[in-house]
This record gives C-alpha cells, sequence and structure tokens, in this order.
C-alpha cells in the first residue's frame, strides 16, 4: 500500500494559471463566506460562532452544508471510534474551522487525518485569525487505506 502524501495548498501558494483544482467551484465559495465573515465579524470569537455564521452565508447562497458530522475511525480494519467533523459543504468538502492567535501547526495534518477517515477528498483549513487565512487539503481515495 502506497502511503497517502497529503497536498497542502495555501493563502500564500495557490496553483499556477491553468490547473484545475478539485471542486474548485465548492472551494471558492467556502472561501468568499470565509472573507466575507471575517470581515464582518473580525477575530475574538469562538470557533462555534464562527461556523454559525458560515453556515447561515453558505445556505443563503444556495448550499448544503452538513455540520458536526460523526464518521468512524477504523484500527486494523476494525472500528475505532467516531470523530466529529466541523462541517461538510454539499457533500463534497470537509471544512474545520480554527480561532487561536496562532494556527497550531499540526492543524493541516489533523485536517489530512479526516479525510482519511471519509470518501471525500478536498478539504478547507479555515483559520479566523488576526488574518484570515486558509490551508487547502487534498487526500485522493486512490491513496486511502480502507478498512479488510
Amino acid at each position: 500500500m502506497v502511503a497517502a502524501i497529503p497536498r497542502i495548498e495555501s493563502s500564500y501558494g495557490m496553483p499556477g494559471r491553468g490547473r484545475l483544482l478539485a471542486e474548485a467551484a465548492i472551494t471558492r465559495a467556502i472561501l468568499d463566506s470565509f472573507r466575507d465573515v471575517h470581515r464582518a465579524l473580525g477575530f475574538g470569537y469562538r470557533e462555534y460562532i464562527y461556523a454559525l455564521a458560515m453556515e447561515r452565508d453558505l445556505v443563503a447562497k444556495g448550499h448544503q452544508v452538513d455540520r458536526e458530522v460523526a464518521v468512524m475511525v477504523y484500527y486494523r480494519g476494525e472500528p475505532l471510534a467516531r470523530q466529529t467533523l466541523d462541517m461538510i459543504v454539499d457533500q463534497k468538502v470537509v471544512v474545520e474551522h480554527k480561532a487561536t492567535e496562532r494556527l497550531h501547526p499540526g492543524a493541516s495534518a489533523q485536517l489530512f487525518s479526516y479525510l482519511c477517515s471519509t470518501n471525500l477528498e478536498v478539504g478547507l483549513l479555515l483559520h479566523f485569525g488576526r488574518d484570515a487565512k486558509f490551508r487547502r487539503v487534498i487526500c485522493e481515495n486512490k491513496f486511502k487505506r480502507r478498512p479488510v
């Protein structure tokens, strides 16, 4: 089995012109809402507040939003425990919210692990810090380990 290697794209370095991004239209809509919410609320609220605002904004734009979604994590082919994802948009993109002064270095790896637990391949890590920042994380299904 080939180990999955996360592809991380951030607000600092998006792919060059002409390259197609997986779930581009959905992630663009999520990022537009992210910027709108951050501009309106600023820094200092709990993740829960930002998630509610994101949900409201995305639903108003016609997107399906599922919050606090439980997924099963497997260990050696056996169910181990449920993990809760912050948000799934249009049944295609996992969204993880962070509302801290500084983004923890392991936050992208956490989102990557969440993607490994699902059939979804694209995730957005939204950091509602003093400056709005995001990371786009990819985990292609062909590299995921599946329960036996």
